[in-house]
């Protein structure tokens, strides 16, 4: 009986021990290298949640790929929400700081994005709250880059930055052609 006691309480030691070292380990993983996210909405339709309803695409996050703030025209990025910071959003970045943008819906027909910032959208345009609707993104709201869909099982995918047709900056030669109209 006594030596089941001290088997016990040496089990209990490891598993205490163990603990402390994992849990320090996995928050510093989550917090700098990638999590997980789960997708809601309709936003990014069809690309992400394609069945809609109550159906939704659960998504890898790659922390260390954005720790400098670089992201690419294409690119699926999760960030803070510029109207509500207590909640991340998931947009597709359409235009990077420098480049001329042809709006869809914001209060200027034309913008240049400024520098420290970028031009994020969703896919599905009438149901998405983006920059549309509140402008240029600072990149310090930058959380994180979708690169796979890891569930469900038949959607597992990595995700390759791509614009959607029509949409990314204007060329040079495009920009004075509109500037002549």
């Amino acid at each position: 009986m006594a030596q089941r006691m001290r088997s016990s309480k040496r089990y209990l030691r490891a598993f205490v021990s163990g603990f402390f070292v994992a849990v320090p380990v996995t928050v510093t993983f989550l917090d700098r290298f990638a999590c997980v996210a789960r997708v809601e909405g309709a936003s990014m339709q069809p690309f992400l949640n394609p069945e809609g309803g109550s159906k939704c695409d659960v998504v890898l996050l790659n922390r260390w790929s954005v720790r400098n703030y670089q992201v690419q025209r294409g690119d699926i990025v999760s960030l803070l929400s510029p109207k509500n910071p207590q909640q991340k959003i998931i947009k597709r970045v359409i235009g990077l700081e420098g480049d001329f943008i042809r709006t869809l819906s914001y209060k200027n027909r034309f913008v240049r994005v400024p520098d420290g910032h970028f031009w994020i959208e969703g896919d599905h345009h009438g149901h998405s709250l983006d920059s549309n609707s509140f402008g240029p993104v600072s990149v310090g709201l930058l959380h994180a880059r979708a690169s796979h869909i890891i569930w469900p099982p038949k959607r597992w995918q990595q995700i390759k930055p791509c614009l959607p047709p029509n949409r990314g900056p204007l060329d040079t030669e495009e920009e004075g052609d509109e500037d002549e109209l």
